[in-house]
């Protein structure tokens, strides 16, 4: 039986969002697969939901990749012409936070996109093959509007340029994706300043016209002004992908009016149907409601890495947080709590200690496991639309023969060992990009930090012998969050790491 992972390829199901159904995935071009993700506006540090829509495209990413396509991954920047509420009035949320933080809106760009950065890299994500920005391709959208008025499909009014709808519809499908009836339809605007421009309250802006008090603008054929949201994602998935490629991704939220309009768009403009499969991520909830900054129901990344939240019991690592979105599947609802955390920090140092015993496991001259079944069923999972909740349980399922052949209940081949070697590190961290920690090293940081603890314990000491209670509890709570209990006896205080 070979076992190769491009033997695996042709087997590939995916769901495709526009059909509603999974099917085969066969891409325009054999061995070669285009890729787009719509990437994060950079105004504000980047939330929990939004990396794991980018956690889940990594491991799509990272599984093409391991069938053996070539992949040509596409994940924007929106740098600009992204309205407040998303809609064609208002303030542009870059704009609005520079005036914020009394900062150029370029620096705001920088300062979040270093953030977003910083943020994916602690997760384990790659990087995109490319990663464009929507201010560096004003003169694409220009042309590509140009273009659409061309063909009757938009129209200027006042400086600014609309999608007619209603004429696109009359020989196209507007609305197959998100499966809404053209009639039901509201766009994304909701101001009534907009819709006195538009011929339909359905019409979407192509091109803003700039007020004078509009810091980002740019010269076009119609007067200054800035790139409606949707025509970015057009002008740059086409320019590096071509007019037709195989995948689109982003989240669920997107699906209207943003990936709507895109389609829309890109048929006005080439008359080619421009994405095969779409993909959508799901969204992530907080101890089951809707995560909101407005109802403080909230956690950014560096706060659970840090432990500098009130709603997590104790401080969770960037890989264990991977390992926590990865248990389900990247189109069901994901909700995050404490004690679903607590869990998968478990399961985590359960497969990572199972992976260090594995490299110490002695062959036998037979098996009595099948290995071979075992790696067939890790790819049907992951063949089975990016199945990561499945596989994670083949992978725990290995953990159980490990520990029966390190108990000498079970015996496996040399030939087999090397195969459950190579398939389960394939696995855990080329597939699923979660990387562990060696009982070694943790040893080694555990003998590190032990010190300073005990520095802080003198310190909560001399603040209780001072009877300073608030302070002593404070250093009990802080140590608390980042994972050290203290217990306090007639012997003394100790500690230990949770």
């Amino acid at each position: 039986m070979t076992l190769s992972s491009s033997t695996f390829a042709n087997e590939l199901k995916v769901y495709n969002s526009i059909s509603g159904t999974k099917e085969s995935f066969v891409p325009l071009k054999e061995g070669y697969v285009g890729m787009y993700v719509c990437g994060p506006t950079v105004y504000s540090n980047v939330h929990l939901g939004n990396c794991r829509t980018f956690i889940s495209f990594d491991i799509i990413f990272r599984y093409l990749m391991h069938l053996g396509f070539k992949v040509r991954y596409v994940r924007n920047i929106t740098d600009a012409g992204h309205l407040e509420n998303d809609a064609d009035e208002g303030e542009d949320k870059i704009a609005k936070k520079a005036k914020i933080e009394e900062l150029e809106p370029m620096e705001i760009v920088q300062k979040y996109t270093v953030d977003f950065h910083q943020t994916l890299n602690q997760f384990n994500v790659l990087a995109p093959s490319i990663e464009p920005t929507a201010t560096g391709h004003i003169i694409e959208q220009i042309e590509i509007i140009k273009s659409i008025i061309d063909k009757g499909y938009a129209y200027e009014k006042n400086g600014s340029v609309y999608f007619d709808v209603i004429a696109f519809n009359a020989s196209h499908d507007y609305g197959k994706l998100s499966g809404r009836n053209i009639d039901d339809m509201r766009s994304e605007t909701r101001t009534l300043s907009a819709q006195d421009e538009k011929k339909n309250p359905q019409d979407f802006a192509l091109w803003k016209k700039a007020s004078s008090k509009h810091i980002m603008r740019w010269p076009s054929p119609w007067g200054d002004g800035f790139p409606g949201w949707h025509i970015e994602c057009t002008a740059m998935s086409s320019k590096y992908l071509g007019d037709q490629f195989d995948i689109h991704g982003g989240g669920m939220d997107l699906k209207f009016p943003h990936h709507e309009c895109e389609i829309a768009q890109a048929e006005a403009h080439t008359d080619k149907t421009p994405v095969k499969y779409w993909l959508h991520a799901n969204m992530l909830t907080l101890n089951g409601k809707k995560m909101s900054k407005s109802t403080d129901n909230n956690i950014y990344p560096f706060e659970i890495f840090s432990g500098e939240n009130s709603i997590l019991s104790k401080v969770y690592t960037p890989a264990v947080v991977r390992f926590f979105m990865l248990q389900a599947h990247y189109t069901s609802i994901l909700d995050l709590s404490d004690n679903a955390l607590a869990a998968a920090e478990k399961g985590y140092q359960r497969l990572s200690e199972a992976l260090e015993l594995l490299n110490t496991l002695p062959s036998s001259t037979n098996s009595t496991v099948n290995v071979e079944q075992w790696v067939s069923d890790c790819y049907a999972a992951m063949n089975d639309d990016f199945n990561t909740p499945m596989l994670i349980a083949k992978l725990f399922e290995a953990c159980k023969f490990i520990q029966g052949i390190e108990e000498g209940k079970e015996s496996i081949s040399s030939e087999d060992l090397n195969l459950l070697q190579n398939k389960i590190q394939e696995f855990t961290t080329d597939v699923l990009g979660v990387q562990f920690e060696s009982s070694k090293a943790s040893q080694e940081n555990t003998a590190l930090i032990s010190p300073l603890v005990e520095m802080l314990l003198e310190e909560r000491n001399l603040a209780r012998d001072n009877k300073d209670y608030q302070k002593s509890d404070e250093i009990r709570d802080k140590l608390k969050q980042l994972g050290i209990e203290i217990k306090d006896s007639k012997e003394g205080t100790s500690f230990s790491f949770n």
